[in-house]
């Protein structure tokens, strides 16, 4: 049976810029990086403790994917504190923190202009 999510797939145009991008600003580690094609490498991400991982990978033909809505939301202890950290490392805010019914949530943009959902659990 199916235990999880292994990973999702982040489309970019410059891996080497959204490789610095997720593990100096947003601070995830490398799990894999190695030769795919003669156009990309597989670069493999995780957070510090989470089970699923982050692949800056665009597969061929999907290129019209990057710079659009992520559908995913990353989840946080403190939402306005985590936004103050990452405005700080230069993280670019589409949407402000901002409370809602079930907690509080932000936009953030990564160097491609992919739109990420920061939110409370």
């Amino acid at each position: 049976m199916i235990r999880g999510i292994k990973f999702v797939s982040i489309p970019v145009l410059d891996q080497d810029r959204a490789l610095h991008f997720y593990t100096e600003k947003l601070g995830m580690r490398v799990q894999t990086d190695q030769a795919f094609s003669p156009t990309q490498r597989w670069i493999e991400l995780a957070f510090s403790g989470a089970e699923t991982g982050l692949v800056l990978f665009t597969p061929p033909g999907h290129e019209d994917r990057i710079g659009s809505f992520q559908p995913m939301s990353l989840w946080c202890d403190d939402v306005r504190a985590t936004a103050a950290i990452l405005k700080g490392k230069g993280v670019q805010f589409e949407q402000e923190p901002k409370q809602e019914q079930w907690g509080t949530s932000a936009i953030f943009l990564d160097g491609d202009g992919n739109r990420f959902v920061l939110s409370s659990r």
